[in-house]
C-alpha cells in the first residue's frame, strides 16, 4: 500500500491516472500533456508501474498505459479500513467513567 501512496504523492502521476481514467493511452500521448523531458515522464512511468496502478502493453513501437483501477480502489479501502471506518468510535473517557 506505500507504494501505491507514493505513487499518488506526485500531482503529475495523479494527472496521468487521470488522464488514463478516459481510457488507454501511449507514452507519447501522456507525455504530450506535460512541460516535462521525456525521462521525467519515463520515471514517472516507473513509479505507476511499480505501484501497480498502471499496466504497459507494447504494441508495435508505442507503450500504450492503462489505468488498474481496481488495485487503486483496494489500497484506498485498506487505507479507511485501518483507520477502523465502519467500526464504532471509541467512547470518550467522560463516557467510559460513566
Amino acid at each position: 500500500m506505500s507504494q501505491v501512496f507514493r505513487a499518488l504523492s506526485d500531482p503529475t502521476r495523479r494527472q496521468v491516472l487521470q488522464l488514463l481514467r478516459k481510457g488507454p493511452l501511449s507514452a507519447g500521448e501522456l507525455s504530450d500533456q506535460f512541460d516535462v523531458s521525456k525521462p521525467t515522464m519515463s520515471a514517472h512511468f516507473a513509479v505507476l508501474k511499480e505501484a501497480d496502478l498502471v499496466h504497459a502493453e507494447k504494441v508495435g513501437k508505442s507503450v500504450i498505459y492503462h489505468l488498474k483501477l481496481s488495485v487503486l480502489e483496494d489500497a484506498l479501502l485498506g487505507f479507511v479500513h485501518s483507520f477502523g471506518a465502519g467500526s464504532p468510535a471509541p467512547k470518550s473517557k467522560k463516557e467510559s467513567a460513566r
